[in-house]
């Protein structure tokens, strides 16, 4: 802009030092004096030179100054700079690149410095089926190395031979490689990510060497289940030409390099497909699919709500089952648990009657000896002697218990008497008192 300002004052300058030569005596002019025709050649002079010596460097952007002596240097920051009336080569850090698909009512966006756009173009994939494809691309340049810069810019001289000699050759050359590896069904059957990855890895470390294979299409196929196989044979198959990555001996990718954006030191930071118009016949390909897959999917889904269905009556019945087993169990469970009562009564009343027999029998037993001590008594006081007044006493005190002990005597049926008067009384006293003395005599021992 200043050069033009400058060009122009030089020229109104001139012109004017012309124009006063020509009409030095015409008053009908007022043309101003050669000194001021001067003033206006020296300004337009000095406005060319300062616009030659200074420039102003926007921001985001790296510039190469190719000085008049033969150097060169980097400027990556903004502001008012010296370039010396040489060379400079803007370059955006960062610029977009885009493949738009444009429909017949549409326009192209226009490209500016820093984003470049242009109509998709048709891509053919392995299976024969063309389609245009959309992309987004973001390069970077490097401003970190000042030598690979400044190499880059003064082999490309400006940013749009870089991108239309350099960058969309090697995105058309990922692209072709991308749809030679992949068919389109493949594509839309989930691979799409697949396309990404390799579309970019292309673009930073150079285009991939396809080579070509032959798959049979049709082959013996094996169908069936766990219990049953069957081997459909095909009688007649045909070989598919397909491509695929060239790897070598260790399994690594071969790469042509002579193109790659890494020798330029450009760095991508975005690469993805943003869009693919199919051909007209995968379209109408591909709603047929889509019937296809709504109606299986359908068919799937009632197929699983009558497997729902069928699953809810046999949980029903399981339900029905369990509660009813449970009440059976509960029934059990009441029943075991009075015939468990039951037996612990019994059981208890047993232990009880054993325990009152026992007690019985002690209680007898003491009975017993008690009388056996009783009887003891008797016949030690018996066999003592006792005065008149005690025998009395004893007489009576042991009436009742001796009269039970009389009935378990054998006396000799027949006696014979030598006293006179009948003193049985006395006889029969000395023959209870010494059956008793010889009975407590034999406990003792």
């Amino acid at each position: 802009m200043l050069t033009f300002i400058g060009i122009a004052l030089i020229v109104i300058g001139i012109a004017i030092f012309i124009l006063k030569k020509i009409f030095t005596n015409n008053t009908a002019f007022k043309i101003p004096n050669q000194k001021r025709s001067f003033q206006i050649i020296i300004l337009g002079i000095l406005m060319t030179i300062l616009n030659g010596m200074f420039f102003y460097a926007d921001a985001g952007t790296a510039y190469a100054v190719q000085y008049l002596t033969g150097g060169d240097k980097m400027i990556t920051t903004q502001g008012l700079k010296l370039k010396w009336w040489g060379r400079i080569i803007p370059l955006s850090y960062e610029t977009s690149v885009k493949d738009i698909i444009v429909d017949n009512n549409s326009l192209l966006p226009e490209s500016t410095q820093g984003m470049y756009n242009r109509k998709a173009q048709k891509w053919e994939f392995s299976d024969a089926i063309k389609a245009e494809i959309s992309t987004s691309v973001i390069v970077g340049v490097n401003i970190n190395d000042e030598a690979v810069f400044l190499n880059m810019a003064d082999r490309n001289k400006s940013e749009s031979k870089l991108i239309y000699g350099r960058v969309l050759p090697n995105i058309d050359a990922a692209i072709k490689n991308t749809c030679k590896l992949m068919d389109a069904q493949d594509y839309i059957s989930g691979q799409a990510s697949d396309f990404d990855r390799y579309f970019r890895d292309q673009l930073e470390n150079g285009m991939y060497q396809v080579e070509q294979y032959y798959e049979a299409e049709n082959s013996n196929e094996i169908v069936g289940d766990t219990t049953t196989v069957r081997r459909i044979r095909v009688n007649k198959s045909s070989k598919q030409k397909k491509f695929r990555i060239k790897r070598d001996n260790s399994g690594n990718i071969v790469r042509d390099n002579t193109n790659s954006l890494k020798q330029y030191g450009l760095k991508i930071y975005q690469a993805q497909v943003t869009g693919i118009d199919w051909e007209s016949s995968f379209d109408e390909r591909l709603d047929l699919q889509k019937n296809e897959v709504a109606q299986t999917q359908l068919e799937k889904q009632q197929a699983e709500r009558e497997y729902y269905r069928a699953k809810k009556e046999v949980a029903k019945g399981e339900s029905e089952k369990a509660k009813e087993r449970a009440r059976l169990e509960k029934i059990q469970i009441q029943q075991t648990i009075e015939a468990e009562t039951e037996a612990k009564v019994a059981e208890f009343n047993l232990i009880k009657e054993k325990k009152q027999f026992e007690v019985e029998q002690f209680k007898a037993k003491s009975k017993k000896v008690a009388a056996d001590a009783q009887y003891y008594e008797n016949a030690k006081l018996v066999s003592a002697g006792l005065t008149p007044q005690e025998r009395a006493e004893w007489e009576y005190k042991t009436a009742v218990g001796v009269a039970q002990q009389i009935k378990e005597l054998s006396l000799p049926s027949t006696y014979i008497s030598g006293s006179e008067k009948g003193n049985n009384s006395n006889l029969l006293q000395s023959l209870i008192g010494a059956d008793l003395a010889k009975r407590m005599m034999t406990k003792e021992k």
